[in-house]
């Protein structure tokens, strides 16, 4: 990490002028927090991605609609899980532009300030009863130091909530990014169920904001997958209030990505350690491909092979797995001069298998942080996926996920 970008504890609500809250509302039978509140004390400018789903949620549409209206200045989000609000038709629509109108009327803002988020089970109608009595607890519920309630509020199947903080030094003054994000299964963003809150209290100009949201999440977000599916709710919200007074320009612009690239990193990688039954996480490394691009979707399609994913659970070297994976992904390859590599541990070079080392890559695989790497010999782009294992955890949970 930069000498100019410090690791620091916090989330969604250590960077000044940002208060959040996370309550229990009775939407999920856990009793579990399941209702959150995010707003800025002063209007804040956004930049936010959404999923690439056809199939979109009220919420999203709702937000990207406000973003839309209000010039894209945000001073709140609110967000519920244990209920999607997606496929819910003209009256999941209401519900998310009432949940929008109820929490402007208790921040005291234009309804287009206010952003909508909601997860979990899709199909099922938003239990308003209960939204609407837990909004004006969450509102009293609002402080600096409610950040980490606020990540616990967001989670379905998480099993652990997610939160990054960094400070970055742009001249002599320090600037503040926090966040959070949920997401466990249903996780290949394409723009993730995910969902992803960024604040920063310095003065982002709207072009710059956007470009550096689109950029970090380019290289984090929508670099992860637990399954290869992307969900109706996914997005990123990313807000810039400017409270420190310093402002990011072109000349601080690497700066200020960088800090942004090392907060959705770790909330990114916290999603895929915590995938539905993960016991492994694994980054796919692919080099040696024609094009960044080629070297991308070879990389998702290794990360998201079943016998490759399943393979690594059992502690199995099986380097064709990844050979096969890295043939069929539709992009320039080169058997004659591929590789295959687990950690250091080569398995596979220039068409040659090297079976003498699979005893060494096995014991490699009883690791819970791994890196297999896989060489198309066709160029000199690279890419790198983060994926987790499969296990049959993974099939319980989602077997059952509604009974």
């Amino acid at each position: 990490m930069a000498a100019n970008i410090s690791a620091i504890p916090g989330g969604v609500a250590t960077a000044r002028g940002f208060r959040a809250a996370g309550v229990c509302a009775g939407i999920k039978a856990s009793g579990n927090p399941d209702l959150m509140l995010l707003v800025s004390d002063t209007p804040a400018q956004a930049a936010a991605v959404f999923t690439t789903n056809k199939v979109l949620a009220a919420p999203v549409l709702v937000s990207q609609a406000h973003l839309q209206r209000s010039g894209s200045i945000v001073r709140a989000i609110i967000v519920n899980s244990g209920c999607a609000n997606a496929c819910t038709g003209d009256q999941g629509m209401q519900d998310a532009r009432e949940m929008t109108a109820e929490t402007a009327r208790l921040v005291g803002c234009p309804v287009e300030q206010v952003l909508v988020s909601s997860t979990g089970v899709i199909g099922v109608a938003l239990p308003m009863t209960k939204v609407r009595a837990g909004l004006p607890i969450a509102f009293g519920a609002l402080a600096a130091d409610q950040g980490p309630l606020a990540a616990r509020a967001i989670m379905t199947t998480d099993p652990f909530p997610k939160e990054a903080a960094r400070r970055i030094r742009i001249g002599d003054q320090d600037v503040t990014i926090g966040g959070m994000a949920k997401g466990s299964g249903m996780i290949e963003p394409m723009m993730a169920t995910m969902l992803g809150f960024v604040t920063t209290d310095a003065v982002v100009p709207r072009a710059l904001l956007d470009r550096a949201l689109r950029a970090a999440v380019n290289d984090t977000f929508n670099a992860i997958t637990v399954d290869g599916d992307s969900s109706t709710n996914d997005c990123v919200m990313l807000l810039a209030n400017g409270a420190s007074g310093v402002s990011v320009d072109e000349a601080s612009y690497a700066t200020f990505l960088e800090g942004l690239k090392a907060v959705c990193l770790e909330l990114a990688l916290g999603i895929v350690r915590g995938g539905e039954g993960a016991t492994k996480l694994v980054t796919v490394n692919v080099t040696g491909a024609a094009s960044s691009v080629e070297a991308r979707k070879a990389a998702k399609v290794i990360a998201n092979s079943l016998l490759v994913k399943t393979a690594i659970h059992g502690g199995d070297p099986n380097w064709g797995r990844l050979i096969c994976a890295a043939g069929r992904a539709g992009v320039a390859f080169d058997a004659s001069r591929a590789a295959v590599t687990m950690g250091s541990i080569v398995l596979f070079k220039d068409g040659q298998p090297h079976d003498d080392m699979a005893p060494a890559a096995a014991e490699y695989l009883k690791g819970t942080d791994l890196t297999v790497g896989v060489d198309l010999g066709s160029g000199s782009a690279s890419s790198t996926v983060w994926t987790c294992d499969l296990s049959a955890e993974y099939v319980r949970i989602n077997a059952d996920y509604r009974t």
